[in-house]
């Protein structure tokens, strides 16, 4: 997966095609009818892990929960990255066109935005695509609940999971902005806190690096055991493709990447990828149930290899309908109504298989390590992964003490 800045003339043609696909959604409202809307990114950094296989994952579980007494729609639209066109979007979704549950919303600052329309709207939002940990944490709302990954669990599963595996020391590869310090400070503490040492770090500047020479010899200087990659996107990728050149883990050093997705390993290759560590909460391959869901999206879509991303949107769009059945009408009228319900009953699906919901919103299941494998260990397409750790859910998310989110105190 590729970043690129778009244009003023692709994001008007992108605002032209969300609204088109509103439109053609519309329908006369019915009481029997439930509407879902997917709200991602069509064209841009984030298409791969979410966008086009996120709309087919919702699509996927309204086919699966077809012939229960309701009819279910699945509308779709691209919110450009932007906080305003997401709060937009979803407001005309509600007011005009009765959509009573908002999907996935990849990036952080337009899922905040999103999350508070719904509670103003008392319509539901289901969280998978951002990665903010705030949405059960200060800013929860009785109205989200936040599926697939967050923040914490990815620093937590990475930095503490490798240490407990002899990676005991760091050195960290940073992106000079917000996201970047963060990761880095959060894995920093979970390091520190399993007995690791953090022995430096070096920032580059974002946007714009695309030579990552002079920040990896400092890399190698350090004699880090881990070198801890606090980037994302095309950042990411051209780090660890000189990393690859540059000889870094044969000389001894384990690449850990704090947030990448199956899509960005494949845009990759395995012979750049291979030996990298990262977090997942759901791969294709990791059992029976993982390999049924994925071989109905492939038939359905031909969605290759789905994303965590694309998995919590098809498990969360099925867990919200399955709570619509039990409550009838009850659901259309109130947003954090259905959401209690969804709280009150235990989660089952082929993507995450059991699981539970809690009082702040945070879908708990385990937490993944994976490393990525050398081309001679692949036994085909996608075959990309061998487990190293598992973390259990209610380890590997935040204890709910900690999250500052009211919900919890009541």
């Amino acid at each position: 997966m590729t970043f690129t800045r778009r244009s003023a003339f692709k994001a008007g043609a992108a605002l032209a095609a969300a609204t088109a696909s509103i439109s053609s959604g519309a329908r006369a409202q019915g009481a029997n009818t439930i509407r879902l809307g997917v709200l991602t990114d069509m064209a841009g950094p984030y298409h791969d892990l979410a966008g086009p296989g996120s709309v087919a994952a919702v699509r996927q579980a309204a086919k699966e929960f077809a012939d229960q007494g309701f009819r279910v729609e699945v509308l779709s639209a691209d919110h450009q990255n932007k906080a305003d066109v997401a709060s937009n979007i979803t407001r005309q979704w509600i007011d005009r066109d009765g959509v009573d549950a908002i999907i996935d919303v990849p990036g952080s600052s337009a899922a905040l935005a999103v999350a508070g329309v719904a509670r103003e709207k008392n319509k539901v939002f289901l969280a998978s695509g951002p990665a903010t940990a705030d949405l059960t944490g200060a800013q929860c709302s009785p109205n989200t609940v936040h599926w697939a990954y967050d923040t914490y669990m990815l620093a937590n599963s990475t930095g503490a999971a490798m240490v407990k595996g002899g990676g005991d020391s760091w050195f960290f590869v940073t992106a000079d902005y917000a996201f970047g310090h963060s990761m880095e400070t959060e894995t920093s503490r979970f390091v520190q806190a399993a007995g690791g040492k953090v022995l430096g770090s070096v920032r580059f500047p974002f946007p714009g690096t695309t030579d990552f020479s002079a920040f990896l010899v400092r890399t190698q200087a350090s004699k880090a055991k881990v070198i801890g990659l606090a980037a994302g996107g095309s950042d990411l990728i051209n780090a660890i493709k000189q990393a690859a050149e540059f000889g870094l883990t044969r000389r001894g050093a384990k690449l850990a990447a704090l947030v990448m997705f199956i899509t960005e390993v494949h845009s990759l290759g395995l012979g750049a990828a291979q030996g990298l560590v990262l977090t997942e909460t759901f791969y294709w391959d990791l059992n029976d149930r993982t390999r049924a869901f994925t071989g109905r999206l492939k038939e359905s879509a031909g969605v290759q290899a789905p994303t965590m991303v694309h998995a919590g949107c098809y498990a969360s769009a099925l867990h919200y309908l399955k709570a619509v059945k039990e409550m009838g009408a009850a659901a259309k009228a109130s947003g954090a109504e259905a959401v209690v319900r969804m709280k009150a009953m235990p989660t089952e699906d082929d993507a995450f298989g059991a699981g539970t919901i809690r009082s702040d919103g945070r879908k708990l299941h385990p937490a993944y390590l994976f490393e990525i494998k050398a081309p001679r260990e692949s036994r085909g397409p996608w075959d990309y992964y061998k487990p190293l750790q598992t973390t259990p859910g209610e380890q590997a998310f935040r204890p709910l003490a900690e999250g500052g989110c009211a919900l919890s105190r009541a």
